[in-house]
């Protein structure tokens, strides 16, 4: 009878032993195990970016350095050439002026705009040999000169009241701004100037767009 009561309790301790060994490696499984809720935030920030770039939207300027910048200097106009120009000369005196005047047209025939600006370089072609224009004195302005479109000067001279012959005028001689190509034309004005005792030119002429209007 007792050998019967030691062996249940025995197999009561076994049982017992084997019952708190099941218990504890439960619970250091669970211990052990990763977090999943705590490593998933890294997961995440650790992921690349798959957002589209945001395209720039439609009209905005370029960016500084882009070829936009290159139209700051496409206004620009070259010097207008002797040879962009058509050179013509008309007899423009006022009935009743003291001074008989001649005005200069020049036109741009280029097809393109081009500058122009201070006094043309005049000569008379007379029976006295060539005489030089004085310049006037005004002021001198800038202009661009559209394509086809023209400008003038005035050439002004004293009228020969004296009754003699005086000296002959035979043509006249104008040299753009800035250009040494010259061209020749017939004499518009009165056929002569007085005789003078050669003490200074009697031809004054004005800067560009100091007489007419342009066309």
């Amino acid at each position: 009878m007792r050998a019967r009561s030691l062996a249940l309790t025995t197999l009561a301790v076994a049982a017992a032993l084997t019952l708190t060994a099941c218990q504890d490696d439960g619970t250091d499984t669970a211990q052990g195990a990763p977090s999943t809720a705590a490593t998933a935030p890294k997961s995440a920030a650790a992921a690349p970016s798959t957002a589209a770039p945001v395209a720039a939207p439609p009209g905005t300027a370029a960016p500084a350095g882009t070829t936009g910048g290159a139209r700051a200097g496409a206004g620009k106009a070259a010097k207008c050439r002797t040879a962009d120009l058509t050179i013509t000369a008309a007899d423009a005196t006022v009935t009743g002026d003291a001074e008989r005047t001649v005005a200069v047209q020049l036109k741009n025939h280029s097809g393109k705009e081009c500058t122009i600006a201070g006094y043309a370089g005049v000569d008379l072609q007379t029976s006295a040999g060539a005489l030089s224009a004085q310049r006037s004195g005004e002021p001198v302005v800038a202009a661009v000169l559209q394509a086809g479109k023209s400008t003038y000067f005035g050439i002004s001279y004293p009228a020969n009241t004296s009754g003699g012959s005086g000296v002959r005028i035979t043509g006249l001689v104008v040299t753009p701004p800035d250009e040494t190509h010259s061209v020749t034309l017939a004499w518009p004005g009165a056929g002569s100037l007085p005789v003078t005792d050669g003490s200074g030119s009697q031809v004054r002429i004005g800067p560009m767009g100091s007489a007419g209007q342009g066309g």
